[in-house]
């Protein structure tokens, strides 16, 4: 039984959030130096990313969704 459903979207807006997070503790722990504006494009990418993550799984969700109500509602053939 599942508890909920997987949502793409919030997994890859996570992943994202979460490169940026660990980039600028890189540059924080002095392993390496990141520039001041590396983490706009980054950000408003993974962003991006994660809405179409988001709108390809509701489509996908709301496809099947509507093919066992069709198959449910379509009469069956006695034997």
């Amino acid at each position: 039984m599942l508890r909920h459903e997987f949502q793409p979207g919030r997994l890859v807006a996570g992943a994202a959030l979460m490169a940026v997070g660990v980039l600028y503790a890189g540059d924080a722990g002095g392993a390496w130096e990141t520039p001041w504006f590396a983490v706009l494009p980054m950000t408003a990418g993974g962003l991006c990313l994660a809405a179409v993550a988001g709108m390809l799984g509701r489509g996908i969700r709301r496809r099947g969704a509507r093919r066992a109500a069709a198959a449910e509602a379509r009469p069956r053939a006695p034997h």
